[in-house]
């Protein structure tokens, strides 16, 4: 991580966007006049350093649930089932749109929280690329089983905490100045259905931060739980930690080319170098031939009778250079080791079969009677010892009226190009 004053996090406030700055202390401070539009991409001036986007709670879907399993490995496959089952499948052009988040473990299960963020429009990212990205619920400290109920852009959103985790959040579509009816409506009935899952859900405290901080009021949260709920201020954010593995597609695609950027200027860098190193060893030798060749010639001017020519002969040969021979495999053997790798008897035939000698790519397209004997000469392609020099990337058989139609392609290994 940067250091702590070079942090900066883009928080939904109770009117709008809200920019906190992170001090030298280690605790963030809003921007002072700061304005708060309604859409993240009009906040301006963003300052230097690495920034961090808190999604508001309307951007995102909250799934909680238990899973039978304490193995952190099987998590993510169960989460994606979860969300499948509530009829909720995040774009998967869109990015990484998805992350689980644990709760609580007892011996048998673990309660988690799925979030499934939905894909971002127009407006819905800062102008400035953000380095982390998490869930603004996530970013106050509470402690213990509580029901926190606050504004975010103009609409009043709940969440509700298990030992100081989150474990489901919602929007609401109200705008009142307090919490009315129907906030406490979808309260009531998200208690009810956390109930109805099994799920931990008996919130100790009630905590309303209204925009107006102290000041405010609870509403009809007031009378509506045995706990009298607290009004105070909401509290300043705190950095996730750890940040979550959300990542929108137009960030992740920026990473990449910058990425490859990145490795464009390394390899040339290296060229330059490269080159530098092999034009200074060939200035050494013809240096060295030189110097020699003037010893030589000295020597000569000592010598007599047979002796010149001998020494004559000796600083020709010194001065040949042998041709540079750059060896290619010869396509006949090429075509001899894919012929093997043929599974016999299979009905697979080749339809094209495209080298490219000068470049080190070789394409295959052909057909078989079933997938299986595609798959068997994708495999031995791989294990082929003559072809040992070659990568391979397969696309998967496809039915045709045919049979099964494949096409694999090879290039040297280390190259970067894929399909």
């Amino acid at each position: 991580m940067s250091k702590q004053s070079e942090w900066s996090m883009l928080v939904p406030g109770p009117l709008g966007w809200e920019l906190w700055k992170r001090g030298p202390d280690g605790a963030f401070q809003r921007r002072d006049g700061a304005e708060e539009p309604m859409k993240v991409s009009e906040v301006g001036a963003l300052p230097g350093g690495d920034l961090a986007l808190l999604f508001p709670v309307r951007a995102f879907h909250a799934l909680p649930f238990r899973a039978e399993s304490k193995d952190d490995s099987l998590f993510d496959d169960l989460a994606t089932m979860h969300a499948e089952r509530l009829g909720i499948r995040p774009d998967p052009m869109a990015g990484q749109l998805s992350d689980h988040f644990k709760v609580l473990a007892d011996d048998q299960s673990t309660v988690l929280l799925h979030a499934v963020l939905k894909t971002p429009g127009e407006g819905d990212l800062p102008l400035r690329t953000p380095k982390e990205f998490d869930l603004s619920p996530r970013a106050y400290a509470v402690e213990g089983d509580t029901l926190c109920v606050w504004k975010e852009l103009g609409r009043w959103v709940f969440g509700f905490y298990v030992g100081g985790r989150l474990l489901y959040s919602q929007a609401t579509s109200s705008s009142t100045e307090a919490p009315d009816g129907a906030v406490l409506r979808e309260v009531q009935l998200v208690l009810s259905q956390l109930a109805m899952q099994g799920l931990p859900c008996k919130p100790g405290l009630i905590r309303v931060w209204p925009p107006e901080g102290e000041l405010g009021e609870a509403g009809a949260l007031a009378d509506a739980f045995p706990t009298r709920p607290r009004v105070e201020a909401r509290p300043d954010p705190v950095m996730p930690d750890p940040f979550s593995d959300l990542l929108p597609e137009d960030v992740r695609a920026a990473r990449v080319a910058r990425k490859r950027r990145n490795q464009r200027t390394t390899l040339v860098t290296l060229l330059i170098l490269a080159y530098l190193g092999v034009v200074g060893w060939f200035g050494y030798q013809i240096w060295e031939k030189q110097r020699v060749k003037k010893i030589l010639a000295a020597e000569l001017v000592e010598l007599q009778g047979g002796t010149a020519g001998v020494l004559q002969e000796h600083n020709a040969r010194w001065t040949e250079l042998g041709p540079v021979v750059e060896s290619r495999l010869s396509p006949m053997e090429i075509m001899r080791a894919v012929q093997q790798a043929i599974p016999r008897n299979s009905g697979l035939r080749l339809g094209t079969a495209d080298l490219n000698v000068d470049g080190g790519e070789i394409q295959l397209i052909g057909t078989a009677p079933q997938s299986a004997p595609a798959t068997q000469f994708y495999s031995s392609l791989r294990n082929s010892g003559d072809l040992k020099w070659l990568e391979w990337e397969v696309e998967p058989p496809s039915k045709s009226a045919k049979g099964w139609d494949f096409r694999v392609r090879g290039f040297p290994e280390g190259s970067e190009e894929t399909y």
